[in-house]
């Protein structure tokens, strides 16, 4: 089967999974369906296909989409919150800093045909809460086991999509969750010529970060101009819903494609303490995002996803969908992201010295 045609049928049953999401009003129902419906056909051996550039128009979609929410005042609040995002900061490195505990403990008899630092890459990357690719990369650099710490991360982000959603839904139908008037958007209506020049200056500034090798680049060059704009008072257009719904299905189709057959039969035990971390990490964080929200006034739910082990786009996605606090959540999502992926290698290697000369 040619890959145009195997695209082409992820593409439609995908879609059909998102109507069906649709009509039984899940969470996050645009991308949740694509997600779960390609997992499984991905499983069972069917021939998914995610495309490069399609996965990547929806993470510029979506960065377009998120930074429209930063208006002066969400500026302004998000400045006032510099010790609360230190603080989710710092929680995270801990946060990993224990699962790579377990996972040392509960795995080393396994991987006892590794040479130490090895298995020490491995379950570190494993463990720390940042992105599955730059994780898996760093892991590599180091003579990690890359297909472990690759399998660890897609399990936890995957978890944390499934239930979160869900439990802020029920949260919102049973609590009545308030929208805080200060969060919302900018500019709410899609305007023709404004929309063609949001995407050329935003695709400008993901192709300035592909050049510069950064992380996610089309998602995070697109937020920052958009971001920048909207900071600026410059409001030229809304994205269309069509449009970031649409962005939405490729993000839940690249997620889905990562579970192949292989991908389960690889290591059970391994996967199976990977989900139960990801289940005690939301747990905790949980706990930490309730002490945030006691310690800012802002409502629970925006500080649980924002402190939550999830990817960027896909919590800030249940936020906009929901309507939780986007620019709050992408911040601190953000900023996490970016602390994590410059902190993780230093912090490894003046471990392995410490542990060295001891």
């Amino acid at each position: 089967m040619s890959v145009a045609l195997r695209a082409a049928l992820t593409l439609l049953v995908a879609l059909m999974a998102a109507q069906l999401c649709v009509g039984l009003r899940t969470p996050i129902p645009w991308m949740l369906g694509p997600l779960l419906v390609t997992a499984v056909a991905s499983v069972w051996g069917a021939p998914t296909y995610s495309v490069p550039w399609l996965r990547n128009a929806g993470q510029w979609v979506i960065g377009v989409v998120l930074g429209l929410y930063f208006t002066p005042q969400v500026g302004a609040l998000v400045v006032s919150l510099w010790w609360a995002i230190a603080l989710a900061v710092l929680w995270a490195l801990v946060l990993g800093a224990l699962f790579d505990a377990w996972l040392q403990h509960r795995h080393r008899a396994d991987m006892a045909h590794l040479p130490p630092k090895a298995w020490r890459a491995t379950t570190y990357f494993a463990s720390a809460i940042g992105g599955a690719s730059e994780m898996t990369l760093l892991a590599e650099r180091h003579g990690a086991r890359t297909d472990l710490v690759a399998a660890a991360h897609s399990v936890r982000l995957v978890l944390v999509v499934l239930t979160l959603p869900f439990a802020m839904q029920w949260a919102q139908s049973h609590w009545g969750l308030q929208v805080d008037a200060r969060l919302l958007p900018g500019p709410v209506v899609a305007h023709g010529w404004g929309l063609l020049g949001l995407a050329l200056v935003t695709g400008a500034g993901a192709l300035v970060m592909v050049a510069f090798k950064r992380t996610n680049p089309w998602f995070m060059g697109a937020l920052l101009v958009s971001m920048g704009l909207t900071l600026s008072g410059v409001h030229w257009s809304a994205v269309p819903t069509d449009l970031s719904n649409a962005a939405q299905l490729l993000i839940g189709i690249s997620l889905g494609v990562r579970f192949q057959r292989e991908f389960v039969h690889t290591a059970p035990r391994w996967l199976a303490t990977a989900a139960l971390g990801a289940v005690a990490m939301m747990l905790l964080s949980l706990g930490f995002g309730l002490f945030l929200a006691h310690s800012t006034g802002l409502h629970p739910a925006t500080l649980i996803l924002g402190t939550s082990p999830g990817g960027i786009a896909e919590m800030a996605i249940t936020a906009k969908v929901l309507q939780l606090g986007v620019p709050v959540v992408t911040t601190f999502q953000v900023c996490r992201l970016v602390a994590v992926l410059i902190l993780v290698g230093p912090i490894f290697k003046w471990v392995g010295r410490h542990k060295k000369a001891a």
